[in-house]
């Protein structure tokens, strides 16, 4: 078997960990069974749950067994680790909606029907839900003291601001985490915890949980938070999250995410996030020193990672879609995949009787979509051979009606190499 402890290191997803040569030396004994939650937050998980998720599969590939907990407990109370701000409690029906949406993203990730060491899916709400509150406090409050909880980054940093303070229910959270450690180890013999660095204090309280109340040591390994060279969050962009649902960010705006990654960012995230070997990552990283310009390490994440979340299939689709915007071949695209290439250019309306008939002259269809200022320097263009509809080059003599409208609604105009216009019928 080999060292997951060293692999971790040399992808700089090691942060710190309870007590590492310990561990070590029960790694070194035999496979374990470990654990990481994810709470139904939102309905779906997003680019920033993608170490920690794939760190289970990286156990698992190493031979351990690897349990995904879906945080249906967790989730009614609301972790407070890095939040400045109370968080606004979900309704029963959202956060069966988010764990009805999380689950199968977690499933896609794991193996669970391996025969040496299958993955585990199960939901905190299964042991938590039937505890009365006093059963509670007396079997898990009486073993945690305040004062360690109060010693916590996530708790200390919301009592130090008057402002907003913190709520008895959100100060509660790390028992419940721990709680679920207790319980996985009783139930699974699960030894170890891990999370990202913000999940260090409520990991911590599951340790000394289940040393208490079964006497047992069991571990917390913690890795870093994803983040850019200048600190700020990864998995972020100008309009939002970008999430693992299709539906809520599509294949090919997932992969034109991570091939638009910061050159300061790309070796970092191909160590942490793919399953590149070393001396595949050491060729990609040769070649972009020697090369930054071509893009050969944003591109390979892209197609790793867009490959990893959503399938072969979805990035073939995401990169014909990019082809698009270089000039490629319409053939076989779908509408679904031309909707995110318009979602990406500047869009106008025309009037759908303008194409009728005997058609509307394309240089008047240059000028309305903003490719020159006038009729006059519009088919000063097209004479020199430099406007393309639907990525075909056109002459200044062309006609364009109905027949032209891609899906029945749409026209792609190109001026030169890169600048596109999108006009859509009304």
């Amino acid at each position: 078997m080999t060292d997951i402890l060293a692999e971790l290191d040399w992808r700089g997803l090691y942060a710190d960990c309870t007590d590492r040569t310990a561990l070590a030396q029960r790694l070194a004994t035999g496979p374990i069974t470990l654990y990481c939650g994810f709470d139904p937050t939102a309905d779906s998980l997003h680019v920033g749950n993608l170490v920690p998720l794939l760190a289970l599969r990286r156990f698992q590939e190493h031979g351990h067994h690897p349990i995904a907990l879906a945080g249906g407990a967790t989730g009614m109370v609301g972790d407070p680790s890095g939040k400045s701000d109370e968080r606004n409690l979900l309704t029963p029906a959202q956060l069966e909606h988010n764990l009805a949406c999380i689950k199968p993203q977690l499933a896609r990730f794991l193996d669970f029907s391996g025969a040496k060491n299958p993955a585990r899916l199960v939901n905190n709400y299964d042991w938590t839900g039937t505890v009365t509150f006093l059963e509670f406090l007396r079997d898990i409050g009486k073993h945690i003291t305040v004062n360690s909880m109060i010693a916590k980054d996530s708790v200390r940093s919301r009592m130090e601001d008057r402002s907003t303070g913190i709520s008895f229910t959100e100060f509660s959270y790390m028992l419940l985490q721990g709680y679920d450690f207790c319980h996985l180890h009783q139930t699974f013999k699960c030894e170890l915890q891990v999370g990202a660095t913000d999940q260090w204090g409520n990991i911590t309280v599951g340790t000394e949980l289940t040393r208490k109340k079964a006497g047992a040591t069991v571990w917390g390994l913690v890795f870093p938070l994803l983040t850019k060279a200048d600190g700020s969050k990864y998995g972020k962009t100008a309009t939002g999250t970008v999430w693992l649902d299709p539906k809520k960010t599509s294949p090919y705006r997932f992969y034109q995410f991570f091939v638009n990654a910061d050159d300061a960012d790309v070796i970092k995230l191909l160590k942490s996030l793919t399953f590149l070997s070393r001396d595949e990552i050491a060729a990609l990283e040769a070649e972009f020193k020697a090369n930054p310009g071509a893009r050969a390490a944003q591109k390979a994440l892209a197609r790793e990672m867009t490959t990893l979340v959503h399938g072969q299939e979805a990035l073939n689709a995401a990169l014909k879609a990019s082809e698009i915007l270089f000039g490629g071949s319409l053939d076989g695209i779908s509408e679904a995949i031309f909707h995110d290439v318009v979602g990406e250019v500047p869009t106008k309306d025309l009037e759908q009787v303008k194409l009728e008939g005997a058609g509307a002259a394309i240089a008047d269809l240059v000028v309305h979509a903003g490719l020159a200022s006038s009729k006059g320097a519009a088919r000063k263009d097209l004479e020199a051979g430099g406007i393309y509809l639907n990525n075909t080059r056109v002459d200044h003599t062309r006609a364009v009606t109905t027949n032209d409208l891609l899906f029945g609604k749409h026209l792609l105009l190109r001026k030169g190499k890169r600048t596109y216009a999108v006009l859509s019928v009304s």
